[in-house]
């Protein structure tokens, strides 16, 4: 079991449940709640990375990639979520903003952390299968 993701994931849950309550304080509420929806499933999910630690079979520096991965694409996702929801940045999130746009500078400050939430999502989950195949 890995306790430090334990800590991290109720820190997220945590954080979610307190933007929770602005959602309607936000310039685009559906993101807000996408947010909040967010961050519980990524708290949810750390917990459940923390639970099967023991079975990644991988080097200690790989190791330290998959933990600050899944921690970087965890809270970034819901930050990006929140900014985005509270700024009115909505290009990268058309279903969720219903076609609010907000300025430029929103714009490429939410699309850089979610691209980066997407990068870092692919070597999380690449290193977590590559640390669950079989070894001898």
């Amino acid at each position: 079991m890995n306790v430090s993701l334990f800590r991290h994931a109720f820190m997220l849950i945590l954080l979610s449940l307190i933007g929770g309550l602005f959602i309607h304080a936000m310039a685009i509420p559906r993101l807000g709640l996408s947010a909040h929806t967010i961050g519980v499933i990524s708290g949810t999910l750390l917990i459940a990375i923390g639970v099967i630690w023991q079975n990644f079979h991988l080097s200690d520096a790989q190791g330290a990639w998959l933990k600050w991965s899944w921690l970087y694409s965890s809270y970034i996702n819901w930050l990006a979520c929140i900014v985005g929801a509270f700024l009115g940045a909505g290009k990268m999130t058309p279903l969720a903003a219903a076609g609010h746009i907000g300025n430029d500078a929103i714009e490429i400050l939410a699309s850089v952390l979610f691209i980066s939430v997407a990068i870092s999502s692919f070597i999380a989950v690449g290193l977590s299968l590559w640390g669950l195949r079989r070894v001898s």
